[in-house]
């Protein structure tokens, strides 16, 4: 994609490739959020994050799918019920994508008009999950309100514990992270960042989501307020660079459209 290699000059990661990262956190309580997801190739390798918003449909961002990166779109899996996405964990539900719906204003690849605004991708699964203590919807924010700074918010992911490091971690681990003041985000990354339809989180230097992270939930006050989108690059918890969200809230009618 053009615009992928412009934003990397600019140091900003977009990818949801190959590796995923959440610095300076701990490790979760296992299936203490049973609504995340792990979007896997079928050689079981960990691409995004996601969560589970009705019983056949996940939500993630669009850029998760990039052909380039993947030989076909048509072996994505979802794994839903994991802790340990290294082994075969009993409360595991495994199940193929059937469909893919990407915001129709998200550019297909290869085109330099993406605006990473509108980076939500629902995943259409070929079979109904199994609600159990292990695997739970969770509850969509009822309507499109204002999200203010300085509010404590979490992510949780697979991944890398350190940005120099290049295996994830096994187990879920989860980061806590403060709101950042949208005015703030846009003043630093400028018309990369769009005020009505993202939100951002301080950047400490030491808390964050990194590359391959992509699509898993930012948890507000229980509720799922944005879907990661992008970061700097090649360092991850860079104090001059909050960390940017597609907010969720923005989309609701397009999600309840979608998925009925």
């Amino acid at each position: 994609m053009v615009l992928y290699a412009f934003l990397l000059l600019l140091g900003i990661s977009v990818a949801g490739g190959m590796e995923s990262g959440i610095i300076g956190g701990k490790e979760a309580k296992p299936h203490s959020r049973p609504y995340m997801a792990s979007i896997q190739l079928e050689n079981k390798h960990h691409t995004c994050g996601g969560m589970l918003i009705k019983e056949d449909y996940v939500l993630t961002a669009a850029h998760c799918l990039n052909r380039s990166a993947f030989s076909s779109r048509d072996h994505f899996e979802v794994v839903l019920g994991a802790h340990n996405i290294k082994q075969d964990e009993k409360s595991q539900q495994r199940i193929k994508v059937l469909k893919y719906i990407r915001h129709p204003k998200f550019q297909p690849d290869n085109s330099d008009k993406n605006d990473y605004s509108y980076d939500i991708m629902l995943l259409k699964l070929k079979n109904k999950a199994k609600v159990n203590k292990f695997v739970k919807v969770m509850p969509l924010p009822k309507k499109n309100g204002k999200t203010p700074a300085n509010v404590k918010c979490s992510i949780a992911g697979w991944g890398l514990t350190n940005p120099k490091k290049t295996e994830g971690s096994n187990v879920l681990r989860e980061v806590p992270l403060i709101l950042q003041e949208n005015s703030k985000c846009e003043e630093i990354w400028q018309h990369y960042f769009n005020s009505e339809r993202m939100i951002c989180s301080v950047s400490d230097g030491k808390h964050g989501f990194c590359q391959g992270d992509s699509g898993s939930p930012l948890i507000c006050n229980t509720k799922p307020q944005g879907i990661a989108s992008y970061t700097y690059n090649g360092n991850c918890v860079n104090k001059s660079y909050p960390q940017a969200y597609v907010k969720i809230s923005q989309f609701l009618p397009w999600i309840k459209k979608n998925i009925g």
